[in-house]
């Protein structure tokens, strides 16, 4: 069986005003959720305020259902000088079980800003 890569960095439920009249989860709320953690860890490598400058290519590879527990995990996979690279996989443990289906994965773009909003560059890993 196929393993997440990357730690685990988002666990979140998706409840039924997250999903269409057939129980699929919107995939935009989805992608909101890989935004959210790639927001979290590319602002904990920063140390500071980040944005999300690009989402590289994505599909789904199956749906989410109400009561799935969605599970993203994130990995830095480059740094630049102000800018970070983030793989990102989404995982579903099915609701009421220990399954997990891998749902999607994709590369963000995070740049750290300073306090006025400009970039600036990331630190070295502490």
């Amino acid at each position: 069986m196929t393993k997440p890569n990357g730690d685990l960095t988002l666990r979140t439920l998706a409840m039924p005003a997250d999903a269409n009249a057939a129980g699929d989860i919107f995939g935009g709320w989805v992608m909101a959720q890989m935004d959210l953690s790639c927001g979290i860890r590319a602002a904990e490598r920063a140390r500071g305020r980040v944005v999300t400058a690009a989402v590289k290519e994505m599909a789904f590879e199956m749906p989410v259902k109400i009561g799935d527990t969605l599970c993203i995990y994130t990995d830095v996979v480059k740094v630049g000088r102000t800018s970070m690279t983030l793989k990102v996989e989404v995982w579903a443990q099915r609701y009421l079980s220990d399954r997990m289906d891998k749902v999607t994965d994709a590369l963000f773009v995070m740049v750290a800003l300073d306090e006025s909003g400009h970039p600036k560059p990331v630190p070295p890993e502490a």
